[in-house]
């Protein structure tokens, strides 16, 4: 049996503190030059060396004020906050790599579906098929009240409101302009046949949109589909739509469970378990040897947040850890945050989940040589049926520096990393198929401007 070959993106956000909170103190960490584009250049072209597949770009809307009810801890560590726009970094870096990909997350929430359309077609546009969208609903009430509402929609009404979102972006990715639509014919003086551009007429409960796509057909349509979330309505909405699914999980085991869940609703949607490729969150501390390695980990102790990282996670589960005694059990209760996450912590104590945000955040830690770290990934990706990771940056960007110059030749020599790139489009080089969405994916029943109510 041949062995998986792993998919990799950098995680990162357009901001100073992203999961490992107080690491931006750090004298080797660069992640304040945010604001710089030449910052996110010299970004996409060492992850391009590293033969990254893509860069995957978080975001919120809103600011993290649930811990201490106040922005005065997320504000002194800088938790995501200052946080720019991801979608403004994209062209810039397409510019100066050839494969990298880019997956960019946007609030469907706070979206408008006919204009967020031409803003993925025209990326699509200018990347040549290298723009993936990540998926969310969000999970903050601060959005929610910047946005003009009194609070979040209830979870699962959330995702009611993403399937009609993703419908209408179907019509207008899949349907509006037929593939033979575009002539470009300057001797006759006829650029488009209007005969083969279609108007979408989408009258559902959250959207009313009556129009033609203004973008005309991009090299993927669709961007690939990236979506994170474990609950039992989120794995139903994944099975449907996601190409790409981010989770998370205590071990391979728990991992494995979380994928077969996600692989049969892929199935129960009328599609295929390959369907989908895996990726969990990772960190990773890697040094020549094993003993410089833990020296390095125990350093960046002394930079770290263990308080930051909770204040980020309160705003996760929708609670204000602040006001339990350090060894209160935690009850968490009914929240419209991320609710699996909320369930999986409950009875915890503020002590146990200071201990577990060490490092300023709660993700899987891999410290070791290159050696170990390969192990490591490999036991990941081979006993919890993944694809591939997100690896996060606790300094930016020497923490991808180390990986490339450390563990991807470790990878590479066990056959389990890529030597080069594949040419093609992000969706060619994850799936080794055509540019667009397979036949069987929902996106498909409105190709060519068939049934576009």
């Amino acid at each position: 049996m041949s062995q998986k070959q792993i998919l990799l993106n950098a995680f990162n956000m357009n901001c100073v503190g992203h999961i490992h909170h107080g690491m931006w103190t750090h004298p080797q960490d660069r992640s304040v030059d945010f604001n710089s584009l030449d910052h996110w250049l010299d970004l996409a072209r060492l992850l391009e060396r590293g033969l990254f597949d893509g860069l995957f770009i978080a975001d919120i809307l809103g600011v993290y004020d649930v811990y201490q009810q106040g922005i005065g801890l997320t504000a002194k560590e800088s938790i995501q906050l200052p946080v720019n726009d991801p979608l403004m970094l994209i062209s810039g870096m397409a510019s100066v790599t050839q494969h990298l990909g880019f997956g960019v997350t946007a609030n469907l929430s706070y979206e408008a579906p006919y204009p967020f359309a031409r803003r993925l077609s025209t990326l699509d546009h200018l990347t040549k098929g290298r723009i993936g969208w990540n998926i969310v609903t969000g999970y903050l009430d601060s959005a929610a009240r910047a946005m003009g509402q009194q609070q979040l929609l209830a979870h699962d009404r959330r995702y009611d409101q993403a399937d009609e979102f993703l419908d209408v972006t179907y019509k207008l990715w899949e349907g509006s302009w037929q593939d033979d639509a575009l002539v470009q014919d300057k001797a006759n003086r006829r650029y488009a046949d209007a005969n083969k551009i279609h108007q979408i007429n989408h009258q559902g409960e959250f959207y009313q949109v009556q129009g033609y796509h203004l973008s005309s057909p991009s090299p993927q349509r669709t961007p690939l589909l990236f979506q994170a979330g474990s609950s039992a309505r989120g794995v139903q909405f994944a099975g449907r739509h996601a190409e790409c699914s981010f989770v998370n999980a205590a071990s391979p085991a728990a991992m494995r469970e979380q994928s077969t869940r996600l692989r049969q609703a892929a199935v129960e949607a009328g599609r295929h378990p390959d369907d989908l490729r895996i990726f969990m969150g990772v960190s990773v501390i890697v040094a020549p040897t094993e003993r410089e390695a833990q020296e390095k980990h125990q350093s960046y102790l002394a930079y770290a947040s263990p308080e930051a990282g909770i204040a980020h996670f309160s705003s996760s589960i929708g609670l204000d850890l602040a006001a339990f005694e350090l060894d209160e059990p935690i009850q968490t209760g009914n929240t419209r945050a991320i609710e699996s996450v909320s369930k999986a912590f409950s009875g915890w104590t503020r002590r146990r989940l200071l201990e577990q945000h060490a490092m300023g955040s709660r993700y899987p830690l891999i410290v070791g040589n290159p050696s170990q770290v390969a192990d490591a990934l490999i036991k990941w990706i081979d006993e919890g049926d993944i694809d591939g990771f997100n690896l996060t940056r606790i300094l930016n960007p020497q923490s991808y520096r180390d990986f490339i110059d450390l563990v991807v030749p470790e990878l590479q020599q066990r056959g389990r990393f890529k030597t080069a790139y594949q040419p093609g489009s992000l969706r060619q080089k994850i799936f080794q198929q055509q540019d667009r969405l397979p036949d069987r994916h929902p996106a498909a029943r409105w190709r060519d401007g068939v049934n576009l109510r």
